[in-house]
This record gives C-alpha cells, sequence and structure tokens, in this order.
C-alpha cells in the first residue's frame, strides 16, 4: 500500500492502526492520498486537515452541520472548508482527535487531486491577512437598521389598512410592503444564518430563528442544511442542492447532454427557457419550498422550528383576519409570497446559474467558488435589493460571511 502506515507481513495493516467505525487510534499511521480516496463511499469515509488523516465514517451521523454536507468531502482535503465553515476551529478540534487515523506521508503533497498548492497557499495567506486587518467585522448597528426597516415595513403595510381601508389599491400597496418587507428579512436571516453579525455564535442562532422562524414562517434547520451544502460544493450537481431541478430543468452544458444519451425527458426541454416563467419564479418559493419546509420539520421532528413559524402565521392572520377574514388573508399571504418568489428568484440565481454547473471536478476550494459564482454591478439600490448579494464572490470566499451554522452550542 505504498507508504500507508505500518503493515504486516500479511500485507494487512497493523492491528493498531486500523482506523475503525468509531474513529481514530492516536494517529501513529501515514497514508497516501490514493489509500485516502479509496474511503469516499457511504459508510466508509476518510478526509483530510491540515494533513491529518480522519475516519468520519460513524461521526457523520452526529455531524451538527449535517451528514451531506461534511460527505462531500469524503477522500478529499477539507482544509478550507473547514475553516470557513467553523467560527472556532479550535472549540471544534477536540471532537477531532478522537477521528485521528494518520497522517499524509512525508511524500505526499498536502493538496489532493493534483490541486494547485500555490494558489491554495496564496489564499489561505490573503483570508490570513484579511482577518488580521479586521476587514469583515461586522457592524451591528447596521444590522440593527437593517431589521428596524423590516418591522417598520411591517408596521406600515397593517396601518395602511387601518386608517384607509381595503380598497383594492391599497391591499395591493398593502401586498407590495409585505413582499418587500419578507425578501429583505430573507436577506437579514441569511446574515445571521451565516453567525456574521453577532460576536457570540448563540446570540446569531436565536436571532436567526425570530428573523426566519417569526418573520417570515420558515425553519433555519432547514435552511442551515440546504445552504451549508450549496457553500460546500456551489454549482455541482447531486452536491448543491440550488440547482437540483428534480428533472423539471436541465443546467449547464453537461446536463443537456447527459439527458440526451440518457433518452430522459421529463420535460419538454427544448422549451424550458419559455416555460421557466410560468414555473419558477412564481411557484418556488409559495409551493416547493412551502411544502419542503413544513415536510421537513414534521419528518425531522424539530418541533422548535415549527413553533417559531406558527408564530408567524399565528400574527399574521391576527392582524389581517379583521380586514380580509380567513379566505382573504389565506389569498393575501399567497400573492404576497408569489410577488416574494420572484424577487428571490432574480436575485439568487443570477449570481449562479450564468455559471459553470458540473459533477464533481475536486477542484481546490478558490477554484470551485469562483467558477460558480459571479458578480453584479454595484449600486445602493442593487445593494439594498439583493441584500449585498451582488457581492457573491466576496461573499462565497470570506470566512466571516461564510461561517455557517455548524458550531456546537
Amino acid at each position: 500500500m505504498g507508504g500507508g502506515g505500518q503493515h504486516t507481513e500479511s500485507g494487512e495493516p497493523a492491528k493498531g492502526d486500523r482506523g475503525g467505525p468509531g474513529g481514530g487510534l492516536g494517529g501513529s499511521a501515514v497514508y497516501t492520498w490514493e489509500e485516502v480516496q479509496r474511503h469516499s463511499h457511504r459508510g466508509d469515509q476518510w478526509l483530510v486537515i491540515d494533513r491529518k488523516v480522519y475516519n468520519i465514517s460513524q461521526w457523520v451521523k452526529r455531524h451538527p452541520g449535517g451528514i451531506r454536507v461534511i460527505s462531500h468531502f469524503a477522500g478529499e482535503d477539507a482544509t478550507d472548508a473547514f475553516v470557513a465553515f467553523h467560527p472556532d476551529p479550535n472549540f471544534v478540534r477536540k471532537f477531532l482527535k478522537p477521528l485521528l487515523i494518520g497522517e499524509l506521508a512525508p511524500t505526499e503533497p498536502s493538496q489532493d487531486h493534483g490541486k494547485n498548492e500555490t494558489l491554495v497557499q496564496d489564499f489561505q495567506a490573503l483570508r490570513d491577512r484579511v482577518e488580521r486587518e479586521g476587514l469583515l467585522r461586522a457592524r451591528p448597528l447596521f444590522f440593527s437598521l437593517y431589521l428596524g426597516h423590516i418591522l417598520l415595513l411591517e408596521a406600515l403595510a397593517l396601518g395602511l389598512l387601518w386608517v384607509w381601508g381595503t380598497s383594492w389599491s391599497l391591499t395591493l400597496l398593502c401586498s407590495l410592503m409585505l413582499a418587500t418587507s419578507q425578501s429583505q428579512a430573507g436577506w437579514l436571516q441569511h446574515d445571521f444564518g451565516h453567525l456574521s453579525v453577532c460576536k457570540k455564535s448563540s446570540w446569531n442562532h436565536v436571532l436567526h430563528k425570530f428573523v426566519i422562524g417569526h418573520l417570515k414562517g420558515a425553519s433555519a434547520c432547514w435552511w442551515n442544511h440546504r445552504h451549508f451544502q450549496h457553500h460546500a460544493k456551489p454549482n455541482v450537481l447531486s452536491k448543491d442542492p440550488d440547482v437540483n431541478m428534480l428533472h423539471v430543468f436541465v443546467l449547464g452544458d453537461k446536463q443537456p447532454v447527459e439527458y440526451g444519451i440518457k433518452k430522459l425527458k421529463y420535460m419538454p426541454y427544448h422549451h424550458q427557457h419559455q416555460y421557466f416563467f410560468l414555473i419558477g419564479p412564481p411557484l418556488l418559493i409559495p409551493v416547493f419550498f412551502t411544502i419542503q419546509i413544513f415536510q421537513t420539520m414534521f419528518s425531522q421532528r424539530n418541533w422548535v422550528d415549527l413553533a417559531w413559524a406558527m408564530t408567524f402565521y399565528l400574527r399574521f392572520f391576527c392582524c389581517y383576519y379583521p380586514f380580509f377574514g380567513f379566505f382573504g388573508s389565506i389569498a393575501l399571504i399567497s400573492f404576497v409570497r408569489f410577488l416574494e418568489s420572484h424577487w428571490f428568484v432574480w436575485v439568487t440565481q443570477m449570481n449562479h446559474l450564468p455559471m459553470e454547473i458540473d459533477h464533481e471536478r475536486h477542484q481546490d476550494w478558490l477554484t470551485m467558488q469562483l467558477s460558480g459564482t459571479c458578480n453584479i454591478e454595484q449600486s445602493t439600490f442593487n445593494d439594498w435589493f439583493s441584500g449585498h448579494l451582488n457581492f457573491q464572490i466576496e461573499h462565497q470566499n470570506s470566512d466571516n460571511l461564510f461561517f455557517l451554522s455548524l458550531s456546537l452550542s
């Protein structure tokens, strides 16, 4: 097995070096990349962090960020992903110690699959410099004002009806104001979900649940698990849920060819540029996301997120039932979701869908992030309209904005 640890005369690894199903054995063995890459299957997964080899085969089931996001790096170097996903790497490393089974052989490069080691080192140096200079420190006042303008829009929408009544024109204006507040709350919860606002992770978690749960009626855990995977492997088919179109659309250059070869035709794909406008932006949030959110909360018995979401609907119906009745209130929230969905789709997809969409190519962290995203022209309006996601390149690669809710607090 070529430098891959200590072995018995029979060629089997020495008993003390076996990475059992529970994890590590003190890290006494050395391994080649070829050996590490053999362990990239379900139930048998290793990964490398700072040249240390870890057996995560059983840990994946208890990983706070979910099974999928950590499994996406099985058989690979996960150093940059590990740093990006964990606000306090030193705290998390104590959970890695029992999983340690060895390290890479001295003759092995630090990077797998022929990745550009110089580029990786340059990016790590840049990241360290940005952190030292404090260029990514959040400004609590900004986010307080951001939350304030969302609450103000909610209050103005309700006050509009209290003062002037429920004519068609005023109802439409109320819907536009609510759609704006919902969209802006979506951008704000994104920042809390990334743990990028408050210094303490626990504060970010609570505020995230408040914004996405009470202000939007959705689930923080559902969003986190989707978003973790998106950032871990952006635009990678079968790994990024944001490009999983459930056979409704085909994306990129490879997928249409593969569908053609396999003669898969769930939809008239040669007309997808036309039916996209009928079932994409209008239905993503009010239909697909709503069903998926509640299905996830019930199937995973996530009663905390369900309780937060119910406070949104309770508040909404208490506010608008006196004006529109039960079915009228349902029609109002459905129309608001319809408007919000268009807003959300055009902002989020303009940064990703025009870029490369492909199967796993084992690129280094920086190359993978840059090839899957692009920036949109900066302006005061674009900044506000997109929740600053027009700076998508910076967002995808910036650690402080990239810290996802994988802390164990």
